[in-house]
C-alpha cells in the first residue's frame, strides 16, 4: 500500500504536519503532535478504521485518495511461501486423514 496522506493534505494547501491539527480537531480526531508527525512522514503499518474516517472527513477526501494498492511481485522461492495451500496447483488439494494407533481410519471431511 501507499500512504497518501501528505499529496492529500496537499489538496487542501496544507504543507507541514502542524498544519493538520486544527482541520483534525473540527471533526473531533484529536491525535498528538508526535501521532500526527509520523502519520505524515511514514507510513502507518496500521491505522484505525475510526481514525481513517475522521482524516478522510478532515481533509475532505476518500480512502483511496490516502490509500493506493501497489502491485508485489514475488521475486523469489522464499517470497513464494507464503502463499495459500494448493495455490498453483491443477489439481485440488484435499486433506488426508491421519492413522490412528489402533482405531479404524477417519472418513475425509465433507466437500
Amino acid at each position: 500500500m501507499k500512504w497518501n496522506l501528505r499529496w492529500a493534505a496537499a489538496r487542501r494547501d496544507i504543507w507541514r504536519p502542524s498544519d493538520l491539527l486544527a482541520p483534525f480537531r473540527d471533526v473531533g480526531f484529536e491525535p498528538s503532535m508526535s501521532k500526527v508527525a509520523a502519520l505524515w512522514s511514514t507510513k502507518p503499518i496500521s491505522v484505525r478504521l475510526d481514525d481513517l474516517d475522521r482524516i478522510c472527513a478532515a481533509l475532505d477526501c476518500t480512502v483511496a485518495d490516502l490509500l493506493e494498492a501497489e502491485p508485489v511481485a514475488a521475486t523469489s522461492e522464499h517470497d513464494r511461501a507464503g502463499r495459500a495451500v494448493g495455490e498453483g496447483r491443477d489439481e485440488p488439494v484435499r486433506p488426508t486423514p491421519r492413522r490412528g494407533r489402533s482405531r479404524a481410519p477417519r472418513s475425509l471431511p465433507p466437500n
